[in-house]
């Protein structure tokens, strides 16, 4: 009974909603519309795929810009991790990175409309599973230097997350947390797959 009191004493409710509502915050910053604009480049959502993550700020020619946005989209999930975790809340970081990713995918600057995930994503694996994240690196690797697809890359390495995590995570049940986004990961790439399938897909590196 104390435990249950404890759970939704005033004090600790009010850390839960910092927790959903600042980590969400922190992942709906969508780092390719503002550093393309700041760049001088217009909106990258009138751009290529007219996606705001860092395959789509690449087709502008500017690596730099893209790799600026690849970092700060997976720091998003990492710093939400470890600033729950600099406060003490060990039980709340799956919680902060669930919130960030979602911040990513459905930011509410952009109408909702925000970014695939694939950073973000990535960043949490490095937060929470570190061996996880160079599993995923080395899928999405190999499969982008095979195929030249980055698409195909992060959904391939996607799959490979929820297995590895629940090899390497102490905590098994994360597995399922990250099986959950990489289903939202996904259905956000649905217009990939779709091109996957015609053989219209854009490779990396290619503009327009």
């Amino acid at each position: 009974m104390s435990a249950v009191m404890e759970l939704v004493s005033p004090d600790k409710i009010q850390i839960l909603l910092v927790v959903i509502f600042g980590s969400y915050l922190l992942g709906s910053i969508p780092f390719g519309v503002v550093l393309t604009k700041a760049a001088g480049l217009g909106d990258i959502r009138a751009i290529g795929s007219g996606n705001i993550g860092a395959t789509n700020v690449l087709r502008t020619g500017k690596k730099g810009l893209a790799f600026a946005t690849l970092v700060l989209d997976g720091l998003k999930g990492t710093a939400a991790v470890l600033i729950v975790r600099g406060l003490g809340e060990p039980d709340l970081e799956m919680l902060a990175g669930l919130c960030a990713f979602f911040g990513h995918l459905f930011p509410v600057w952009l109408r909702f409309n925000g970014g695939k995930g694939v950073a973000t994503l990535l960043g949490l694996l490095a937060a929470l599973c570190w061996p996880a994240a160079l599993g995923f690196i080395a899928v999405w690797l190999s499969t982008a230097y095979l195929s030249r697809y980055s698409s195909l890359a992060a959904l391939l390495a996607s799959l490979a997350v929820p297995p590895m995590v629940y090899f390497f995570s102490p905590d098994g049940s994360e597995a399922f947390v990250f099986a959950f986004l990489v289903a939202f990961l996904w259905l956000k790439h649905s217009t990939n797959i779709a091109r996957l399938w015609a053989g219209t897909e854009g490779k990396i590196g290619a503009k327009g």
